[in-house]
């Protein structure tokens, strides 16, 4: 009697469970910071993408950036800071959009946030700020925010970055998880720990596929570094990446159809592997490719105030010849 006592509160108290209302969690709340419109806008972006090098921002890129938006929404995404790129974009370059919104996408949750994604995917111009490369990567990749800003770039969104911002817009891309890595370190040890490369898994700008892109070029002396993400990929996966490099105060702005403008006061590299693998090319060795002084071809171009050309990111060809030079490393030393 007893037992079959205890079996009928068991019942009783399940069933009272059961009959309790659902709690419903609310989607974790955001920061953001919104100037123009609040309604959203449909308008038809023209597309590109616009790689900054970091430091201070250059006004004539950006306002390529906005031009491209086609007057519509401009999305600024950042895992750290405030709004300053608000007043800057909707008020002081003179290009008219409809609103700029900053949002401080800064854990991993809010990448799933059905308010966020909806404003990705209704932005017509979306702009990575600077910042932790690795946490770009530890936030973002492979959620809902990063499905949504592939679908826009399909869409034919304009879509750029600064610093950290551009350091993910490859398809091929140096994490930044094990922290970063300096040029005398990678070379000295190409399978340093902290030269961690992904690939196909983040963001896949058709531009950009099998590129690696690297900031802060001249100023914090990354060529090396970048020659050993080439060498890695090369030789780990048998892919002849390319590479862009920027410079500080310059950025690189292209149209859908591969045409490359410079601006800026730096310089921006375009490497290509010539196809063959380093001669030496292991873990606590310095790397070696040599190849006779012709291991990656390296076409530079200075930047201007009204934007240089000569370069196009489809065929990844310079438009005259004559206008590259090689790089090679014997080693652990770029020569």
């Amino acid at each position: 009697m007893i037992r079959i006592l205890s079996v009928f509160l068991l019942f009783l108290n399940i069933g009272s469970a059961l009959l309790q209302p659902l709690s419903i969690q609310p989607a974790p709340a955001y920061t953001s910071w919104i100037i123009g419109d609040t309604a959203d806008v449909v308008r038809q972006p023209l597309g590109g993408v616009v790689l900054a090098g970091g430091s201070t921002d250059v006004d004539a890129a950006m306002r390529w950036f906005l031009h491209r938006s086609g007057g519509g929404d401009v999305l600024i995404l950042r895992s750290s800071g405030k709004d300053g790129y608000n007043e800057y974009l909707y008020q002081k370059l003179g290009e008219t959009v409809n609103s700029v919104e900053t949002i401080l996408l800064n854990n991993r949750e809010l990448a799933s946030n059905p308010a966020i994604i909806r404003k990705v995917r209704t932005a017509e111009a979306i702009f990575f700020a600077g910042g932790d490369q690795g946490n770009y990567v530890r936030f973002w990749q492979g959620t809902p925010v990063a499905d949504a800003l592939n679908e826009r770039i399909r869409q034919g969104a304009v879509m750029g970055g600064t610093s950290a911002g551009c350091g993910i817009l490859g398809q091929v891309y140096f994490s930044a998880l094990e922290g970063t890595v300096t040029s005398a370190e990678a070379l000295a040890n190409p399978y340093d720990k902290r030269v961690d490369l992904r690939r196909d898994d983040f963001l896949k700008q058709p531009l950009l596929a099998n590129t690696i892109t690297d900031m802060h070029y001249a100023a914090r002396d990354r060529q090396g570094r970048h020659l050993v993400f080439l060498a890695r990929a090369l030789t780990d996966w048998g892919m002849p990446a390319r590479g862009i490099g920027v410079d500080e105060k310059t950025a690189v702005c292209v149209t859908p159809d591969g045409v490359v403008n410079v601006f800026g006061q730096g310089n921006a590299y375009f490497l290509q592997t010539m196809g063959t693998k380093p001669e030496r090319c292991q873990a606590n060795q310095p790397l070696t490719w040599k190849q006779n002084g012709k291991a990656v071809r390296v076409t530079t171009i200075a930047g201007s105030a009204t934007g240089t050309g000569g370069f196009n990111l489809v065929t990844f060809q310079p438009e005259l010849t004559g206008q590259s030079h090689y790089w090679s490393v014997e080693n652990g030393v770029r020569h």
